[in-house]
């Protein structure tokens, strides 16, 4: 099963957190982040990602269920 992924743009402060550790998942476009694909296998570093965004821009889900970030 494939993991979504979400960039929440009206959050994103274009810190390049997720772009500097997942550079396969996310780039910045101008002044916010944007995933390159919609959806990707499970990887633990999306999730280190969601986790390292200091705006909680990025939402990681797998089935409509919300894994990341994690509390």
């Amino acid at each position: 099963m494939s993991w979504k992924i979400d960039v929440d743009a009206g959050k994103c402060i274009g810190s390049g957190m997720c772009a500097g550790l997942a550079p396969q998942w996310f780039v910045l476009d101008g002044e916010h982040a944007v995933a390159t694909t919609a959806e990707a296998d499970p990887a633990e570093v999306l999730l280190d990602a969601a986790d390292s965004c200091p705006a909680t821009a990025i939402t990681i889900t797998d089935g409509g269920l919300e894994i990341g970030p994690r509390p």
